[in-house]
């Protein structure tokens, strides 16, 4: 099993870090010429509007699209959240529209208000999952086939639909490798 990160922006490196911790490969993906035989994409946080125009720049969205159409399990993190909505509120940016659900960008302020908090995550165990919010969205509506796995307050912060996962908040920056397993154990 190999898994791709894309690596356009963001933390990518992290994510392969967590990943090689979980015990698995990754390769880092730029260009469409390297999506053969990944068995999964992680899409990090970044600027998701920057995200999807590197996507359609180095000719990855319609293919990872297709891709994602056609089984390939996704996990996004904050802009890879973003890139997985079906609908972003008051935006017609760049997306790959493979997730019901509606998501509000920069939801919980700009860079200055990130923050760290414990999340009731009960898939992950009893043990609270400590999660980094940076620039952070979250998911405002979501479509009957979306399972709702963590909210912040009243917020929704963690989903999955089928073989696809997205977190608003940044699991590759804990240490904590339970979000990864995760994605590994039941999206693969």
């Amino acid at each position: 099993m190999r898994i791709g990160v894309l690596a356009l922006q963001g933390a990518f490196r992290e994510h392969q870090k967590i990943l090689a911790e979980c015990g698995v490969e990754s390769t880092q993906i730029r260009k469409n010429t390297q999506l053969d035989g990944i068995s999964a994409l992680i899409i990090p946080g970044g600027e998701s509007t920057t995200i999807g125009k590197l996507m359609n720049e180095f000719g990855l969205l319609e293919p990872l699209i297709k891709m994602g159409e056609d089984g390939l399990p996704m996990f996004g993190t904050c802009a890879g959240l973003i890139m997985l909505a079906k609908e972003i509120n008051g935006s017609r940016q760049t997306r790959m529209s493979l997730m019901d659900i509606s998501v509000e960008r920069n939801a919980f302020g700009r860079q200055v208000d990130s923050f760290e908090v414990d999340l009731d995550i009960p898939v992950l165990g009893a043990q609270p999952y400590r999660a980094v919010f940076i620039r952070a969205p979250y998911v405002t509506d979501v479509g009957s086939g979306v399972q709702v796995l963590a909210k912040y307050g009243e917020k929704i912060v963690l989903v999955r639909q089928g073989k696809f996962l997205a977190a608003a908040f940044h699991p590759e920056l804990t240490g904590d490798l339970r979000v990864h397993r995760y994605f590994l154990e039941k999206c693969l």
